[in-house]
């Protein structure tokens, strides 16, 4: 249960934030730079800043219970409710076997929705438990006290002495990566601090109800997609989409007390970029396909590679149209740094289109040789579905088609 005398400091996305010299020591400003300065971009008091600390959040929404005594609170400028909208679509949350998230909209703050998800991961595993675990057959070479599979019988007769013969079978066993994902991520959630007691008790059970046939082994979240399901257990499918939401959002673990604490971090440069890209693949007209994340390799040796955002390619001739760059922070104008890492990604795919994407419409529209670059808004403010809709019309030749 979490104390009520629990200090929060609140800092908001890109806005500093200053404190007097005596609110925060320099043990606990130690403590934020090597743990968060990738999150927390941090000025020790000196005669440049009126001798205060200074705190400005760079692009991450979340929570990070610092101390027993202290949790800092990341809050984005993402309304809220768009927020959740972002995350529906980055995480396929809205797919229709996790239609019990209709409600979260009606959460108030981040650790709410983060809750709620939470309990619902944690009723799922409890309801699959009662049907009882995935299982499957995983090979295994052991010392047993008995012949079982197939007997090293070469082995035993070097070894006349040794009483228990190496022996290679197959298992049944529930202890697979199925389940492991799902007990590694619950115990990341017990971890977090974010849980109050309306989810804790659920929580637990169901960490508990693995515990005992599975072994909670560290996953990432690239191990949560991508996996292949049968009728046996395609209802994995949507408990391993939220564990790769909270994997994804877990930030480094340390000890407060006698505990090991995970901060819940949102980046949102990267929820942007998923967002899009889901969002993209969801409405565009049937013509074109999708596809994010493609890595270009130049030169011998692979030395020289790029990490495309998104290509957009005509499906019948699979010509590429628009190479897509998302930017998250949006400046008052396109960067030449930028200008010039979207045209060489348009250049290595032989395409005529590059688009710039950040959340508000900048003024670019120039010709570079022979590659089109624009700036264009998919806008986080208002509603989402309509945004999205403005930026296909302005994307396609002659509007959405």
């Amino acid at each position: 249960m979490r104390s009520n005398e629990i200090r929060r400091i609140e800092l908001k996305e890109y806005e500093t934030r200053r404190f007097p010299k005596v609110e925060i020591s320099e043990e606990l400003g130690l403590k934020i730079w090597e743990s968060y300065g990738s999150q927390i971009s941090i000025d020790e008091p000196s005669f440049k800043n009126g001798n205060q600390w200074c705190l400005t959040p760079t692009g991450w929404a979340g929570q990070i219970p610092l101390t027993p005594e202290l949790e800092i609170a990341l809050l984005p400028k993402v309304d809220i409710k768009n927020l959740f909208g972002m995350l529906e679509y980055a995480y396929w949350l809205n797919r229709k076997s996790l239609k019990f998230l209709d409600g979260l909209t009606d959460c108030d703050s981040l650790e709410e929705f983060y809750e709620t998800l939470a309990n619902f991961l944690a009723l799922r595993v409890l309801d699959r438990g009662r049907k009882g675990f995935f299982r499957s057959y995983q090979p295994r070479r052991d010392k047993i006290p008995y012949v079982r599979g197939r007997f090293d019988l070469r082995k035993s007769c070097q070894k006349p002495w040794v009483v228990k013969p190496e022996c290679s079978y197959e298992e049944h066993t529930s202890d697979v990566e199925d389940n492991q994902i799902l007990a590694w991520t619950l115990r990341r959630i017990l971890q977090s601090g974010v849980c109050t007691e309306r989810s804790l008790p659920q929580v637990r059970r169901a960490y508990q109800s693995l515990r005992g046939l599975t072994t909670p082994i560290p996953c990432d979240p690239g191990d949560c997609a991508g996996r292949l399901y049968s009728r046996l257990n395609e209802d994995y499918q949507p408990m391993h989409a939220l564990c790769r939401f909270f994997l994804e959002q877990s930030g480094p673990s340390h000890r407060i007390g006698g505990r090991t604490m995970v901060p819940f971090l949102v980046d949102m440069a990267r929820l942007y970029e998923l967002f899009v890209a889901e969002w993209l693949k969801a409405k565009m007209p049937p013509d074109f396909v999708v596809r994010p994340h493609e890595e270009v390799v130049i030169g011998r040796g692979g030395r020289v590679r790029f990490d495309i955002d998104l290509v957009v390619y005509d499906r019948d001739s699979q010509k590429a149209l628009f190479v897509l760059d998302t930017k998250y922070k949006a400046p008052d104008h396109p960067g030449n740094d930028d200008i010039s890492q979207v045209v060489t990604y348009a250049a290595t795919r032989d395409c005529d289109e590059a688009v710039l994407i950040y959340p508000k419409p900048l003024d670019l529209d120039v010709t570079i040789g022979k590659i089109r670059v624009r700036s264009l808004g998919f806008s986080l403010d208002g509603d989402l579905e309509e945004a999205g809709q403005r930026f296909l019309r302005d994307l396609l030749p002659g509007g959405d088609r």
